[in-house]
């Protein structure tokens, strides 16, 4: 039975591991000069203190192969879904041949735990390899990231550390299963897609936020966590200000809610142009040919504040494991379901 199965599996199983080996070849032979230019720029950025310039110039030279590869990462376990759950079973029931294996001496039981084991541990591996070598390269990227694409943000969280096994374990399973009950190989792709984009969705915005209780606080304004402001033409001047989805002394942290506070405590809306921090005189910090940062400095001593909610990047490794364990436990699921359904309901 395991003989039959690879026979069948092998040149999907060949293909991914031709991809894989070739993704290995690039990042190896680019990785080890993308951390030496990362380190360089550190340690002279450190001195004269511009590091911040020196990120955003480090991240816009790659920020092209670097969403190309986050983006690689997550979609291989979409295609394991698609291309290895989904036609594994359905395939043969479409044509019956599952029907002359069953003839043979081979129990059902036995001939869904040889492909679902055979193929669903390769689906492992590969979405792991890929992963955790794509996480290895990235990683100076990683720390210089614009906040929407940092470590722990939603857009590059599900293509680092082990977060891609399983998804890969769950999509390649969801799609044994879908093909099950439906026995239409098209069909069952197009069930299984729609099904996982559903999870992958709901699980960064309705469970992962919530996987631990964030972190809150309140902070000063300045470069961090402000990306602009503007001051309206008044007999008091009104300056609103933009906040970014950064946190002072956080770096890389997933911000969840972000607002701007008066000493109160009371929400300043961002949406509303009659509102804002009012400064009493139009000469002051945040006139026209003032600086930035004397505004900023003047709006900080009026006691407004960043108010935010935020997940720090030290819990991205407990994330991977917990999110990990989840879509385990999922698998398992499905995976009890198809021995239930091949043993009572499938003929």
């Amino acid at each position: 039975m395991i003989w039959l199965t690879w026979r069948q599996f092998r040149g999907s199983a060949l293909m991914m591991a031709a991809f894989l080996v070739v993704l290995a070849v690039v990042l190896a032979l680019t990785g080890p000069d993308l951390a030496a230019r990362y380190s360089a720029g550190i340690a002279e950025c450190v001195q004269d203190k511009s590091c911040g310039r020196f990120y955003d110039r480090f991240f816009d030279e790659y920020q092209m192969p670097f969403e190309a590869l986050t983006l690689v990462v997550m979609l291989l376990p979409v295609l394991i879904g698609l291309f290895w759950g989904a036609p594994l079973i359905t395939r043969e029931l479409e044509a019956g041949t599952h029907l002359l294996v069953w003839n043979q001496s081979i129990t059902r039981r036995r001939w869904l735990a040889v492909k679902l084991g055979l193929v669903g541990l390769a689906a492992v591996a590969a979405a792991g390899l890929g992963g955790l070598a794509v996480t290895w390269w990235s990683d100076p990227l990683d720390k210089s990231a614009m906040p929407e694409l940092a470590l722990m943000a939603p857009l590059v969280f599900g293509a680092r550390g082990i977060a891609p096994m399983g998804y890969a374990a769950f999509a390649f399973v969801l799609g044994v299963t879908v093909g099950m009950f439906v026995r239409r190989v098209l069909p069952a792709m197009a069930l299984t897609l729609a099904a996982f984009a559903v999870v992958q969705l709901a699980m960064p915005m309705l469970v992962r936020p919530h996987l631990m209780t964030p972190a809150t606080g309140a902070f000063e304004l300045g470069e961090v966590n402000v990306d602009g402001i503007g001051v309206s033409r008044d007999e008091n001047q009104t300056v609103h200000v933009q906040l970014s989805p950064a946190v002072p002394g956080h770096a890389g942290a997933w911000v969840l809610s972000s607002r701007l506070v008066d000493p109160s405590g009371r929400t300043i809306p961002d949406d509303d142009p009659g509102s804002g921090v009012t400064i009493s005189t139009t000469s002051g910090p945040c006139a026209p040919s003032g600086g930035m940062d004397g505004c900023l400095a003047e709006i900080n001593r009026l006691g407004y504040r960043q108010q935010a909610t935020y997940q720090p990047l030290d819990r991205f490794w407990p994330f991977q494991w917990i999110e990990t364990g989840i879509y385990a436990l999922l698998t398992a699921g499905l995976t009890g379901l198809c021995f239930w359904w091949i043993r009572r309901r499938l003929s």
